[in-house]
């Protein structure tokens, strides 16, 4: 039987730091990094541009099987255009949200996701890396953090990327995305029975990677 590269799973609800951790571990243990969000978001904002309605399944998914977006050097790129800061406009987060919700589409990026599991490894973050898209990883961390937490994480980012925000309206935001992403009938925003759980809330960065790294080491030795 072929052997897989190896696939550490990491999931969680918005502004909870998965792609921040993921990236670093990756870095770490020399693994390729799948950022699955940005594929929706990608396929959000390609939608806004070619005025495809949000409730428009077969449209959204029928762009999801063309943007073939490549990720390199933590930049998005789709056909030679740098989308890295276009996708991550609060509006294209939101409509991202809703466009997820869609099982076309889902299923649209399923291979696209898969097909980022190359030697040596894989890091992939999301909301259902563990219990979907990757149900054999060799580890699986459901990050949690208090809606709180996420909502000034966020207020944070975007100040220091120069955009104006309101910690309230970012509250609001973040309960309706939860909600949203927990209720929703395909892939719903779960942690996987078989994944660890990590609460970010008072740790930093360094401290949640170096406990999943912790982790996947010792899962490794056994």
């Amino acid at each position: 039987m072929k052997t897989l590269p190896p696939v550490i799973a990491i999931d969680g609800p918005t502004a909870s730091g998965k792609g921040t951790i993921a990236l670093a571990v990756a870095r770490e243990l020399g693994f390729g990094c799948l950022d699955s969000g940005a594929l929706y978001r990608v396929v959000a904002l390609l939608a806004l541009r070619r005025g495809i309605d949000q409730d428009d399944a077969a449209g959204l998914a029928e762009l999801a099987h063309s943007a073939a977006a490549r990720f390199e050097a933590g930049r998005v790129e789709l056909e030679g255009e740098d989308l890295t800061e276009a996708i991550r406009t609060e509006h294209v987060g939101r409509l991202a949200s809703r466009v997820a919700a869609h099982a076309p589409v889902r299923d649209a990026l399923l291979q696209a996701q898969r097909a980022f599991r190359r030697w040596p490894g894989l890091v992939a973050d999301g909301r259902d890396m563990g219990t979907v898209v990757f149900t054999d990883a060799a580890l699986k961390v459901f990050l949690t953090a208090s809606v709180e937490v996420r909502a000034q994480r966020r207020l944070n980012q975007l100040i220091e990327k120069g955009y104006s925000a309101n910690l309230g309206s970012l509250l609001q935001d973040l309960r309706e995305r939860d909600e949203r992403d927990r209720g929703r009938a395909v892939a719903p925003l779960r942690a996987a029975d078989d994944a660890f759980l990590l609460d970010t809330s008072s740790l930093s960065v360094d401290e949640a990677v170096r406990q999943v790294l912790a982790l996947y080491r010792a899962l490794s030795e056994h």
